[in-house]
């Protein structure tokens, strides 16, 4: 295997991530105008059914059907259930493999079924594992199906994905970076921009240049009322950790019912139809939600109910693992948190309501950051989906606030921890136990290692260190070699015990014995 890169292995990388762009932009952009068109459908529907009896009881047969065959899908791919985010960094680390073609066009229907009904579910982490396999299928027929450039094609594929989504280009290659591959590498970084950028020029062509969520808003929020943002930065902080420990209780609460994990989505699908029935314009995903709440008024009640009804059955949705992701229904909660504390605020003096849109777009940021902890991809995220610069600054702020209460909390990034619960293939692993690898880790400012010989640290006995990187220079290392801050190793390492090797290297890192 080779270690290094040439510039025209990483310009031909390069271009097959275009490639992934295009396909993932054309397959995301019709899974998006998809579930758009379904939920109106659907919404259509349910508010008939208030006067059809007979169109009540067929809608509670349609939804056991779309229940069965969402469970012959799953059981036949169970890959394809919830967002499909963890599968994917599972993927990355060398812990699992799919194939591709399978996951592609079972999620791509499932998906519909699942969210196009009116389930509390997000686009984008079904999104981001359909582009992941494009990202496969690419390298599959470009022969670039082993180690780190199917991995790097893959990455660039989710970054394909998310920005597909939501339209956010920039926050579709952090993503990827910062939750889900782990690692800044440059040639990662590259590809998964080149894809990120392509794929949302396709969707722009299809739904047009305005932002995701135009949420308008008539001042900037002035520096004497930004120790609200500390304020409202707990209170999401203590919410965003409530909501991990609840996402990762659902499975277990959802087997009282004895019912087989393909068949649980019999159960949120059910419950929609008279969910529909009642408030049509509060289900799905929440994209009309959050550009609308300002539109509801300042009634206090009516947002404490919206916020128990989305926080509720949001977990009922999720936890039910039909394919259908988080993302969105997160920044739904945090905006409808924003909304209320606007509120509440404005009723004690202490807050213009005016101000309400402000911090509507803040706590968005603030929530996703602090229950992904990615907290940059979260402030570049709602940047680009708002459509406006003006809001780093308080953005960065709360987004801080509320990843620091749930580390304090002992909160896991919330993808990572799924992932932790996925069925590891160990089949697949022990099939490549006999390949090499290729493993890149960044040394950190701060690390054990910063300024230590190479013949004093103690890695790992099965890894193999051959190069380091220094910027754009390459160094062969020796026992004399002094490791910096900066550079990044790269390591021979067994392929089948990639994941194994990258912890126990990160360990060393970090002085974790």
């Amino acid at each position: 295997m080779k270690v290094a890169f040439n510039d025209n292995e990483k310009l031909r990388l390069t271009l097959e991530g275009i490639l992934v762009g295009i396909i993932s932009g054309v397959v995301v952009s019709m899974f998006r105008w998809s579930i758009a068109h379904s939920l109106k459908l659907f919404q259509g529907l349910y508010i008939a059914a208030r006067t059809n009896l007979g169109l009540v009881i067929g809608l509670v047969f349609l939804m056991i059907a779309i229940a069965l065959v969402v469970g012959y899908l799953l059981k036949k791919e169970p890959n394809i259930s919830g967002s499909g985010i963890p599968q994917v960094e599972a993927q990355l680390g060398g812990e699992m493999q799919m194939k591709w073609w399978s996951i592609l066009w079972r999620k791509f229907i499932g998906g519909i079924l699942s969210i196009g009904p009116g389930l509390f579910l997000g686009r984008e982490g079904p999104s981001i594992q359909l582009g992941a396999a494009v990202g496969q299928g690419v390298g599959d027929l470009t022969h670039d199906n082993v180690g780190v450039n199917q991995r790097v094609l893959i990455a660039s594929g989710a970054a394909a994905g998310l920005s597909a989504a939501f339209s956010a280009p920039i926050a579709g290659a952090m993503f990827v970076l910062e939750e889900v591959y782990h690692n800044f590498s440059p040639l990662v970084w590259i590809t998964s921009l080149a894809s990120a950028v392509t794929a949302n020029v396709i969707a722009l062509y299809v739904f047009g240049l305005q932002p995701v969520l135009q949420v308008p808003y008539r001042f900037s929020l002035p520096i004497k009322y930004y120790w609200h943002l500390i304020v409202l930065g707990i209170i999401l902080g203590l919410m965003g950790r409530l909501y991990q420990v609840l996402t990762l209780s659902m499975p277990a609460i959802y087997n009282k019912t004895r019912l087989p994990r393909y068949l649980q989505g019999i159960v949120p699908l059910i419950l929609i139809v008279p969910l529909g029935m009642m408030v049509p314009q509060f289900i799905g995903g929440g994209n009309e939600i959050i550009v609308s709440l300002e539109k509801y008024g300042t009634s206090l009640t009516l947002m404490l109910g919206l916020l128990a009804l989305r926080f509720i059955f949001s977990m009922i949705s999720y936890g039910s693992g039909v394919p259908g992701g988080i993302f969105l229904p997160i920044l739904n909660l945090g905006a409808i948190i924003g909304a209320i504390y606007a509120i509440v605020m404005s009723q004690l003096g202490l807050l213009p309501i005016y101000f309400e849109s402000n911090l509507i777009i803040f706590a968005m940021a603030g929530y996703f950051a602090c229950i992904s902890k990615a907290p940059f991809t979260a402030i570049i995220l709602v940047t680009e989906m708002v459509g406006s610069l003006k809001h780093l600054m308080p953005l960065a702020v709360l987004s801080l606030v509320a990843y620091i209460v749930v580390d304090l909390l002992n909160g896991a990034p919330i993808y990572e921890a799924l992932k932790e619960r996925l069925n590891i293939n160990s089949d697949y692993l022990n099939r490549v136990s006999k390949l090499n690898d290729r493993l890149e880790v960044p040394i950190y400012e701060g690390s054990s290692i910063d300024g230590k010989y190479i013949r004093d640290i103690p890695f790992p006995k099965d890894i193999l260190v051959v190069a380091i990187y220094r910027g754009e220079r390459q160094l062969i290392p020796r026992g004399d070699t002094l490791v910096k801050a900066g550079d990044r190793l790269i390591c021979m390492v067994n392929a089948g015990q990639r994941a194994r090797v990258s912890q126990k290297l990160k360990d060393l890192i970090n002085g974790i014995n």
